[in-house]
């Protein structure tokens, strides 16, 4: 997947600004697919000269105008053209499962002490999910059909994020 792809996601949803795009990557895309603003901006200048998004110009009180981004009927063709490809499996990179399986080289208590780190990193991101999940879809059975994406990304967010915790939660035990 391009970033691209993403941008138009998040435009067919709804037209934002640059800046309003890279709050969503922020808040929500970027949990899964990490983008700088810088590189957000960068690329939606690409996809206005190759019409796969248009902007216009909005007014606003005491600060210079803002470029508001739309989908174009193009981006529309290409995001419905990536969205009926098939997706490759991604492959799992892991610095930290190389550093693991060197346990044998390396010094006991530092990679205790990174075991640590990443379990508290793996339980306030869960935290984090399980209240988006509470706030914004407290009753997942009911969900309307352009809901049912997102709460299913965020389901897997949850997911990779209690195996993360189970696997710290093993190698601790392993290790102690």
């Amino acid at each position: 997947m391009a970033l691209e792809h993403a941008i138009l996601v998040s435009l067919a949803e709804r037209s934002a600004s640059g800046y309003d795009l890279a709050r969503r990557f922020d808040a929500s895309i970027g949990h899964f697919w990490k983008a700088s603003h810088q590189q957000i901006y960068k690329v939606l200048g690409r996809m206005e000269s190759d019409k796969l998004v248009e902007s216009h110009l909005v007014a606003q009180d005491g600060r210079p105008d803002k470029k508001v981004y739309a989908i174009t009927t193009e981006g529309r063709s290409e995001l419905t053209s990536w969205l009926v490809t098939p997706t490759p499996v991604e492959a799992l990179r892991s610095e930290f499962a190389v550093k693991l399986r060197a346990l044998h080289l390396s010094d006991r208590d530092a990679v205790l002490a990174d075991v640590r780190r990443r379990r508290e990193q793996h339980a306030a991101q869960l935290e984090s999910y399980e209240s988006s999940a509470a706030h914004y879809y407290p009753h997942p059975d009911r969900l309307d059909d352009d809901e049912l994406g997102p709460w299913l990304v965020l389901r897997g967010g949850i997911i990779a994020e209690q195996a993360g915790l189970a696997w710290c939660d093993e190698i601790l035990k392993e290790l102690s």
